[in-house]
């Protein structure tokens, strides 16, 4: 997306999976590309980070790619017939074991949930397409009735109150994609249906020395009642409005979006909003009008990021579902300010933080200011500008690739290549350079530079309001 404001995640499948598909995903203004490790064969996922990686490589630009692990998912058996339609007041049977089912009953991959779910629970199929009540426990079998009927086909997702399930929150298949994703070398790594912050300490200890960013994917009650250690472990979050609006009442999500983007932002911490953001573009080639809605409010609510998941994996029109994200996001950012979220008060006892949040109030403090640089090792410093949400594009000077990549899912920053300077003077002069050498700003330009001083100190501590073409020394 544009440098200055929300950026946008896709998801690779089917329909957007090879080079070529990737390219136009990225050339349509995806940052950061998904890649679901629920479906799809080892050497599949492969291909998608080597054709992600190529990509970067023809277009000179620092592009992500995040894996997503399964997590403690029920899903159904394979079923007889596809699709299955369920009527609304049928008795439908879940199954510890058993062959293919049909409109009596189907298996279920958690042998256990008879033992977790009691008479009276609501049991979601399909992200909610069909909603079951618990009418009775016989055995090892769950005794429903279905009260809001649709279509489901095989392996589609059964959703119970989170509290129930026993599951660990770390499964086998979440372990072998944790290795799949790490020796893949992916930028960041999406937790599926985390219920608190030990949940996330868990995930870092199994990586071992690998430290790949968590982003805690908020999609149970669980969660929402731990968010402030959840965002106290993580690395970010995703606010996965698919299972959270099958836990929670639909008209609770609207407002919980808000929150949880708040305090991510108070944290610190990028956020993704995810979920159905232009569904209707799987098979339409523009989106309702609701959608252009949902996806603007987004972006004015304050999120890092919007992604794509069944609109550019297994969709009609991915590369015209990107550009449309992009668009109305873009056109939010620059003429919704009178309705975007509110800064909190300034409160940061971190010298970092605090020099990231004058460097933002300087900016927009003077018309003449036309972006903000900084030099950064680990993309701390950048992350603290971002969180500021200043009013003009940051520009990250990073010697580390790794840290460009991950910078790719920060509200407003474009990471740039850059040496490791001698001194002060020469990391302001190598910033100079580079903005020209981007085209972001020509000679005489107001910029505000922020870095540390003395060069190599850890705690950024530097704001220089500098004119383009100007020495250091």
């Amino acid at each position: 997306m544009s440098p200055g404001g929300a950026k946008l995640v896709c998801t690779l499948g089917p329909a957007s999976g090879t080079v070529r598909g990737v390219r136009a995903l990225a050339e349509a203004g995806c940052d950061v590309f998904r890649v679901n490790l629920s479906h799809g064969a080892a050497d599949s996922r492969a291909e998608l980070v080597r054709a992600v990686r190529a990509t970067a490589e023809e277009l000179g630009r620092d592009l992500a790619v995040m894996a997503d692990l399964p997590g403690p998912k029920v899903r159904l058996g394979e079923l007889a017939t596809e699709p299955l339609r369920l009527a609304a007041g049928s008795r439908f049977v879940l199954r510890a074991m058993g062959g293919a089912g049909d409109e009596t009953g189907a298996s279920t991959t958690y042998p256990g949930l008879a033992l977790d779910v009691r008479a009276g629970d609501r049991v979601a199929l399909a992200d909610g397409a069909v909603e079951l009540i618990v009418r009775e426990i016989d055995g090892e079998d769950v005794v429903t009735e279905c009260v809001r009927g649709g279509s489901v086909r095989s392996h589609a997702g059964l959703n119970v109150p989170a509290e129930r399930l026993s599951l660990p929150a770390i499964t086998d298949r979440d372990r072998e994609g944790l290795a799949i994703a790490i020796d893949l070398g992916v930028d960041l790594v999406a937790q599926s249906f985390v219920r608190g912050g030990e949940d996330v300490m868990e995930l870092r200890v199994l990586m071992g020395e690998s430290l790949v960013p968590i982003v805690a994917k908020i999609e149970t009650r669980p969660a929402i009642d731990d968010i402030d250690d959840v965002l106290a472990q993580a690395d970010g979050i995703m606010v996965a409005r698919g299972d959270l609006g099958v836990e929670l009442p639909m008209e609770e999500i609207p407002i919980l979006q808000k929150e949880l983007l708040r305090k991510a932002r108070a944290a610190g911490k990028p956020a993704i909003v995810a979920t159905q953001m232009l569904e209707s573009m799987i098979h339409a080639s523009r989106p309702t009008r609701a959608e252009a809605s949902d996806v603007a409010n987004a972006v004015l609510d304050g999120a890092d990021a919007i992604m794509l998941s069944a609109e550019s994996a297994i969709g009609e029109f991915p590369t015209e579902a990107a550009r449309a994200a992009v668009r109305i996001a873009e056109v939010a950012e620059e003429r919704g300010g009178g309705f975007r979220a509110a800064s909190a008060p300034c409160t940061h006892r971190d010298e970092a933080a605090a020099v990231a949040h004058a460097v933002a109030q300087v900016a927009a403090g003077d018309p003449e200011v036309v972006a903000i640089a900084c030099f950064t090792r680990t993309g701390r410093t950048a992350a603290l500008l971002s969180s500021e949400r200043p009013s003009v594009p940051i520009f990250a000077f990073a010697p580390d690739p790794a840290v460009r990549r991950r910078l790719a899912l920060r509200w407003g920053v474009t990471a740039l290549a850059a040496q490791i300077p001698g001194d002060t003077d020469e990391m302001i002069d190598l910033m100079d350079l580079g903005l020209r050498a981007a085209g972001v700003a020509g000679e005489g330009d107001t910029v505000v530079i922020s870095g540390s001083l003395p060069a190599g100190k850890t705690q950024t501590n530097m704001l220089k309001v500098h004119h383009v073409g100007e020495a250091a020394r």
